[in-house]
């Protein structure tokens, strides 16, 4: 029986296989991964039950295609049930030292380096010491205007800086 089981699953195969496939891609909304899980889950399912599928080939396709629509039918259950949740595909963070973050801080501690006295303090008193514009004219005694533009510059030559070297884009 061993041998028939096989040869019946083969041929099961080479002559449903396609329009199974094509099928659950439709059900699956053209998600081809899903569309072989649920290929897969047939295939498997009729070899569970091979007397079901000894019949004639009109009956063992209506039976395949049976199975995939219920496999679809119970994933799309299942999943609202128990949503996927974007974390369950991400790898583990990385438990790091603190290396990357004191080179971060250490690149753009060089690039402020760079910058011009007066953007430089603008960009300590509004971003360093939380100011906002109005509060860093009257420390720095220069207009509102003048705080803005300089922030602004300051602000794309820090972004040149650090994109020349490499890390920012």
């Amino acid at each position: 029986m061993p041998g028939n089981e096989s040869e019946l699953m083969r041929a099961l195969h080479d002559e449903h296989a396609g329009v199974l496939w094509s099928y659950a891609l439709r059900l699956t909304g053209g998600d081809r991964a899903r569309a072989e899980d649920v290929v897969q889950e047939t295939l498997l399912r009729a070899w569970r039950h091979p007397e079901v599928l000894d019949q004639s080939t009109r009956s063992a396709r209506s039976w395949l295609l049976t199975v995939a629509r219920n496999v679809v039918i119970d994933d799309y259950r299942a999943r609202k049930v128990r949503p996927e949740t974007p974390s369950e595909h991400l790898p583990e963070p990385a438990t790091g030292d603190g290396t990357d973050e004191v080179l971060q801080s250490w690149l753009v501690a060089d690039a402020i380096g760079q910058l011009t006295d007066a953007h430089r303090r603008v960009l300590y008193e509004c971003y360093y010491a939380g100011r906002s514009v109005a509060q860093a004219a009257h420390v720095l005694d220069i207009p509102e205007g003048t705080v803005k533009s300089r922030l602004h510059y300051a602000m794309g030559t820090l972004r040149l800086i650090l994109a020349e070297s490499g890390v920012a884009r």
